[in-house]
């Protein structure tokens, strides 16, 4: 079994009171304890303190991120990945950036307001000896750069990782219903575990602006190629007397390895 975990924490240097990032990174930092991930995918984190706070407080992983540049105050922003040691390996590592320049540093793609990266690691999970590769990232917020970004990354999964098993954590800034989401999960290289695990159910909300209930959106997924079975997807909607590790909630979720031949044809031994 891998355990994943998706979880925007707000990045440290916005002004949000009682709910900034002093307050909070114990409480970001408890909800990730909790659950253990083995691999955890995180957005809105500065390559400042907080990248440092979370490197010191979790040894047991491999940390690989990239400031996503772009100049000003938000350059130092990244959406780095963390590894857990004992269960995988890292065999190399890399990233891009989500823009018709993929390879150039800082580069912003179509109508984005900021510069926005992807962070990936092809892994050797210990137990098993399979390989998978784990990627994350953080879309803009704007239509055509969503758009831009899923037709790019889609384009990556099917020349990079042709058939090497793949999971991606991310903050996508669109909801389910948007051609970003049929984009990612068009021919079957990449299904929704949450759906997966609650066919016919509603999507969990993972955006909720601090309990806003005008706020609330499904924007954060995890997906996996076929190669897994989803056991269990969950967001963790811990809260303390409205108190929360950040906007968004945790997304959560625990798959495992089909049998060697069970929807993993062409998977590289």
């Amino acid at each position: 079994m891998i355990r994943i975990m998706s979880f925007n924490i707000r990045c440290s240097n916005c002004a949000d009171g009682l709910n900034r990032w002093e307050n909070r990174k114990p409480l970001v930092l408890a909800r990730i304890q909790a659950f253990q991930p083995d691999l955890l995918g995180v957005q809105e984190c500065r390559d400042d303190g907080q990248a440092g706070f979370l490197k010191a407080a979790l040894p047991e992983y491999q940390f690989y991120g990239v400031q996503r540049g772009g100049g000003g105050e938000t350059g130092v922003e990244m959406a780095p990945i963390f590894v857990r040691k004992e269960c995988f390996q890292v065999l190399r590592a890399g990233h891009f950036w989500l823009s018709e320049t993929p390879q150039i540093p800082g580069s912003i793609g179509w109508d984005a307001t900021f510069a926005r990266t992807a962070a990936w690691a092809e892994l050797l999970h210990r137990p098993t000896g399979r390989r998978l590769v784990f990627l994350n990232t953080h879309f803009d917020l704007q239509p055509a750069a969503i758009a831009g970004a899923a037709h790019l990354l889609r384009g990556w999964a099917k020349k990079i990782t042709p058939d090497l098993p793949l999971i991606v954590t991310g903050d996508f800034n669109s909801e389910k219903d948007s051609p970003a989401y049929r984009e990612l999960t068009a021919e079957d290289r990449l299904h929704d575990v949450y759906r997966q695990a609650h066919p016919g159910e509603a999507d969990a909300i993972t955006f909720h602006g601090y309990g806003n209930p005008e706020a609330f959106k499904t924007i954060d997924w995890i997906l996996g190629s076929r190669h897994f079975t989803t056991l269990s997807t969950s967001v963790d909607p811990w809260q303390n007397h409205n108190r929360y590790p950040s906007d968004h909630y945790p997304l959560r979720a625990e798959v495992e390895w089909k049998q060697t031949g069970e929807g993993t044809k062409n998977e590289p031994g």
